[in-house]
């Protein structure tokens, strides 16, 4: 998801301005940098759409009010500002949009007045549904509310999921499950998991140690909507290796079939395609 000067066109608004490219807006001393306040959110522009843009900026007021941050700009004028952006580029391009707050000032606790934002809008192609992508179980965790501020998008939480996907990718895998605390499945390391068995779909219950996904939300109700039965329910590990199809859900991709699971090869499955084309037909209705 990072940009680079190599991969396309980006814009960044801050302060009241655009500016091409990837500006510099932090310093070494400001405090997300050395002490870890930035929150961001992130959605997508695909094919003149740009689906559930709403719900992801007041995802991001949420964040930055549990970081105690000052909210600068409310989700309307986030929109607006993103809206903005998305239309310095063609309708065909597949963007990637990142508004974010942190603070410039404080020790350890953040000083809510050194609060600053910024929306960066960048070329980002959406990965295809028919690329594989392979999955083992991580031994690292997801953390409780208890241990870290799992009710927001932070970037702090972003070290543990690259610990995580460097281990996976080191033994052949693309991306790995996480568990929580106690030992159910939470999510992947940058994504919601789902499975299917019998032709029903399963998706780990929110318990307060991953985001309830914008996009698992919305899948959620399109396939309930389309009269298939979800659970959502604590899952093992063993009812991943044991589906008939395992699939994940997230703003990054949307929809992506796992096509192996340790040592076994799963085909990309009835109830991922599904979810797939309803919400394309969301998106684009």
């Amino acid at each position: 998801m990072a940009w680079k000067e190599s991969s396309g066109t980006a814009w960044t608004w801050f302060e009241g301005a655009w500016h091409k490219g990837n500006p510099s807006i932090m310093g070494v001393m400001d405090h997300a940098p050395w002490l870890g306040s930035c929150v961001f959110d992130g959605s997508r522009a695909f094919e003149g759409v740009a689906p559930d843009l709403a719900l992801h900026c007041q995802r991001l007021i949420c964040s930055a009010r549990s970081f105690d941050l000052k909210i600068l700009k409310n989700a309307e004028e986030i929109e607006a500002i993103i809206r903005e952006g998305i239309a310095r580029f063609p309708k065909t391009a597949e963007l990637y949009l990142r508004p974010m707050y942190w603070a410039a000032a404080g020790f350890v606790d953040v000083d809510p007045e050194s609060t600053k934002f910024s929306v960066s809008v960048y070329d980002s192609p959406l990965p295809k549904p028919t690329s594989s992508l392979s999955i083992t179980l991580s031994p690292f965790r997801r953390p409780s509310n208890e241990y870290a501020p799992t009710d927001a998008k932070a970037a702090c939480h972003y070290p543990n999921s690259a610990r995580a996907i460097r281990d996976a990718k080191a033994r052949g895998f693309d991306n790995a499950v996480m568990l929580d605390p106690l030992g159910h499945v939470a999510e992947l390391t940058t994504a919601n998991i789902w499975c299917a068995k019998n032709g029903e779909a399963y998706t780990p219950v929110p318990n307060g140690c991953f985001l309830n996904g914008i996009t698992r939300q919305r899948i959620v109700s399109l396939l309930r909507g389309a009269g298939i039965k979800v659970h959502e329910c604590s899952l093992d590990w063993k009812d991943l290796l044991d589906a008939d199809e395992v699939f994940s859900t997230g703003n990054y991709s949307k929809v992506m079939p796992v096509t192996t699971i340790e040592q076994r090869t799963l085909q990309p499955g009835p109830i991922a395609a599904k979810a797939r084309e309803l919400y394309w037909a969301y998106a684009h209705g």
